[in-house]
């Protein structure tokens, strides 16, 4: 490692869970993060800023004045820009050493596969059903952990999915795929901070997984009524009939 990088890191460094070989791990790394609204914003740039290696950056939308109010990875300049080329920006302003590829497009069938299988993790920072059970089902059949998140007005979920560990459930062991889009923040609107939150959680748990740290949220669904600053731990398992990952073990959500 070089010097500059002994400085940089050196917060992270200090910590015994990570060190110079757990900085290392995450130099090296991989993290395919798709949506750079809300929770992608802060999730992306404490990537960063942290020093994982690549960031694959995936949006197909365009900053618009409305999106300013949380998206806090875009700026009042970038009105207009594909969200990609302005998150870019962010990154290389944080860490110039981070490589960043770009995806101004939405990633679908064996582009979307082979973008996850190069991937050591992937963040899923979308804003609709449609797509969080598609990368589910992508991230299934590739083995590969997934870092979900979802926040609308005042309420905000975390969970991580190891689809490599036969006993984890999926995403769509939580949610049944019934055609429900769900409510955006478009039409439901969205505490600001409460994206960032999120968003941050996402990243933490990120990191731990690339840095093979036990105590992630896999089996456990972390919620947040903001209003109350109320924190809710579900504990989830597969669901038997899960159409997706097949679930052996009887399924269950209990609050713990």
């Amino acid at each position: 490692m070089k010097k500059a990088q002994l400085e940089r890191y050196s917060r992270h460094i200090m910590l015994p869970e990570i060190g110079v070989e757990g900085q290392q791990l995450l130099l090296d790394s991989r993290v395919l993060v798709i949506g750079l609204g809300g929770l992608g914003a802060p999730a992306v740039m404490y990537l960063a800023s942290a020093g994982v290696g690549e960031l694959v950056l995936a949006d197909y939308d365009h900053v618009e004045l409305s999106n300013l109010q949380r998206q806090i990875i875009h700026k009042t300049r970038d009105i207009g820009r594909n969200k990609v080329d302005s998150a870019a920006d962010m990154v290389a302003a944080l860490n110039p050493e981070v490589h960043v590829t770009r995806v101004s497009r939405e990633l679908e069938g064996d582009e979307l596969i082979a973008e996850i299988s190069r991937a050591d993790v992937v963040v899923d920072a979308s804003d609709n059903f449609e797509t969080r059970f598609t990368l589910n089902a992508a991230c299934v059949q590739t083995g590969t952990p997934l870092v979900s998140g979802a926040a609308v007005r005042m309420e905000g979920q975390v969970s991580v999915f190891l689809p490599e560990k036969e006993d984890s459930p999926c995403y769509r062991c939580l949610y049944e795929d019934d055609g429900d889009a769900g409510e955006a923040c478009s039409r439901a609107g969205a505490f600001a901070p409460l994206l960032g939150i999120i968003g941050s959680i996402q990243a933490a748990e990120t990191l731990k997984i690339l840095l093979n740290q036990p105590g992630t949220l896999a089996g456990r669904l972390l919620l947040l009524d903001a209003s109350t600053m109320h924190w809710r731990n579900v504990k989830l398992a597969k669901d038997p009939a899960c159409p997706v990952c097949g679930g052996k073990s009887e399924a269950n959500a209990l609050e713990v």
